[in-house]
């Protein structure tokens, strides 16, 4: 299971590696390090989501290659064999990108998880937070990269008449139907063609968790005439998002491993 909730968590604290992926939109003004210093789960590590992403590149929160993974995940003391737990405290639960990440590198999908309901929901049960560094030892963590599961421009393109993988939009009906500019500069309104829409937020409850998986069913219904099907691409803004759709549909599709176009609305739409 992709989820796992603030009571395993607790129980479980000292058995897993902890991870803060709090990621706020430019326009929040937020900053999720600050925050994590200013408080965060005991020996929870945070991961800089704008940091660890491709540097020579304008489009944002691109993957980096596998030897700067391992150097990112090495300086955080993470073996491959690791059970980790990642959390956020971000309006676009940013830590489903991470997750992402940890699978696309090569990490055993049952060892990622995504807290439930992410630090608000633990800080509201009134369970421990702490503003202590953690100690971390260095380790020497090799990836296996899955580039099947990262769709390029080319790809896309390609599939508009090919129809060999649907993809699905994160992205708010206004914004994909293009009735909205895009909040970041240089990209035109719409979407892709033939793609669906399935805003990320309809996914999760006012609390930030995730819906039951019955609901979701109800929801993936409205885009996809099987639910279980394989052959699924998820898109957004940014690449952030899209991974949120795609951890909600590995709830009700447990054999799904997460496949993202990492370039999203960011590179397509450019002008």
């Amino acid at each position: 299971m992709s989820l796992v909730e603030t009571d395993w968590l607790e129980k479980n604290i000292n058995k897993v590696k902890i991870i803060d992926c709090s990621w706020h939109m430019p326009q929040t003004k937020r900053s999720g390090l600050k925050e994590y210093k200013k408080h965060h789960i005991n020996n929870a590590i945070f991961f800089d989501l704008d940091n660890n992403s491709k540097k020579d590149t304008d489009l944002p929160h691109m993957l980096v290659d596998a030897d700067s993974w391992e150097k990112i995940v090495s300086k955080m003391g993470i073996s491959i064999n690791d059970k980790i737990v990642i959390y956020d405290n971000s309006d676009v639960i940013s830590s489903c990108r991470c997750w992402f990440n940890f699978i696309y590198f090569g990490h055993d999908p049952r060892l990622v998880h995504v807290l439930n309901g992410g630090l608000q929901k633990w800080i509201d049960e009134k369970r421990n937070i702490t503003n202590n560094e953690t100690n971390i030892q260095l380790s020497k963590y090799r990836s296996f990269e899955k580039k099947e599961l990262v769709k390029d421009k080319k790809l896309i393109d390609q599939n508009i008449n090919d129809q060999k993988f649907k993809v699905i939009d994160a992205r708010n009906k206004d914004r994909f139907d293009g009735k909205v500019p895009e909040p970041r500069a240089g990209l035109r309104s719409g979407n892709i063609k033939n793609s669906f829409c399935i805003p990320f937020n309809q996914c999760l409850n006012k609390n930030k968790t995730f819906k039951t998986p019955n609901e979701l069913r109800t929801i993936f219904e409205t885009s996809l005439k099987n639910i279980y099907e394989q052959n699924i691409v998820f898109s957004c803004g940014s690449g952030v998002t899209a991974c949120v759709l795609a951890l909600a549909y590995s709830l009700i599709n447990d054999k799904y491993l997460p496949c993202i176009y990492d370039g999203s609305w960011a590179e397509y739409g450019l002008i």
